[in-house]
């Protein structure tokens, strides 16, 4: 039987156990990836346990625990241990579903179970093509004003390294002054997700691109791997008062960075935040990568 006790902090030494298991079982959903888990762990508490084959995590957020689907074969015997486990120590919405195919167990497993979309945490998933090309008149708008930005700014584009990775975090406490990090709780956790990102940059595999006008650093992104054919934009940071479409700018060039290796660029959810998701939507996304939850009272009438 799965006990909480079990579960481990995900850390920088568990990167290649993900890394290995991720390659057999690859992942869509920006919020599994390692990345993602170790730079907002001072938030989300990530957890995981290896059973057999699999990988089951867990994230608490103030004070309340979630499970996840387990990562691997299917394993009828575990996916009942793990429902059993949310039941005893999650939340009142204990058990989430992060991609299609363990949505499709877990309904053919259960199929009086509800499972209820969280449309605030659908991924946004781009053709890369598309972000680094802005062809066709669905993108004529924001292909005018990187052209503008363009004849009004002269610019470069850079790979973030280790000669320039002090720059970047120069410029994050520039960008925290102007957002006022400390002004709001989760702005707050983001600077400090963003940060140990930078400070981990390469331990963690990330990578990234920088705009630079008359040598400052005026945006920068930072992005990693989901899947072998798909990258995920963790962070994406820049001075819009003073630039004017300079997010628009690091946006279609870090996707042409990425083009040569990557079909789809994930760009995470919009926390139903109401510009975020006019901004995400505006770009076309390909598909949505969906999010599900049980809730404690469902899987306690359907589950046991």
């Amino acid at each position: 039987m799965l006990k909480l006790a079990d579960f481990k902090p995900v850390s920088l030494d568990d990167r290649d156990l993900f890394s290995r298991h991720y390659r057999q079982f690859p992942q869509v959903h920006s919020d599994n990836t390692f990345a993602n888990m170790v730079c907002w762990n001072h938030y989300a508490d990530y957890r995981y346990v290896e059973v057999e084959d699999s990988i089951v995590l867990s994230s608490t957020i103030d004070g309340l625990t979630a499970f996840r689907m387990p990562i691997g074969p299917r394993n009828p015997d575990l996916l009942e241990d793990v429902i059993d486990l949310a039941l005893r120590e999650g939340g009142e919405i204990p058990l989430r579903v992060l991609d299609p195919a363990n949505e499709e167990w877990l309904r053919e497993a259960y199929p009086d179970l509800p499972l209820h979309e969280n449309r605030d945490f659908f991924d946004y998933i781009y053709r890369t093509e598309d972000l680094a090309e802005l062809a066709g008149k669905d993108y004529a708008t924001i292909r005018r004003q990187v052209n503008r930005f363009g004849r009004d700014y002269a610019y470069t584009i850079e790979k973030i390294t280790e000669e320039n990775i002090d720059e970047v975090w120069e410029f994050l406490v520039v960008w925290c002054e102007w957002r006022d990090c400390d002004s709001e709780p989760i702005l707050t956790h983001e600077k400090d997700a963003i940060l140990f990102a930078v400070n981990n940059f390469f331990d963690i595999g990330l990578e990234g691109w920088i705009v630079r006008l008359s040598g400052t650093i005026g945006a920068i992104s930072v992005v990693g791997q989901v899947n072998a054919s798909m990258a995920v934009v963790h962070f994406e940071k820049a001075l819009p008062e003073t630039y004017r479409n300079i997010y628009k700018v690091i946006t279609t060039e870090t996707a042409a960075g990425l083009r040569d290796r990557y079909r789809f660029v994930n760009r995470e959810c919009d926390m139903g935040v109401a510009g975020l998701r006019e901004s995400k939507t505006r770009y076309h996304p390909a598909y949505m990568v969906e999010v599900h939850s049980a809730t404690r009272r469902d899987l306690e009438t359907c589950c046991r």
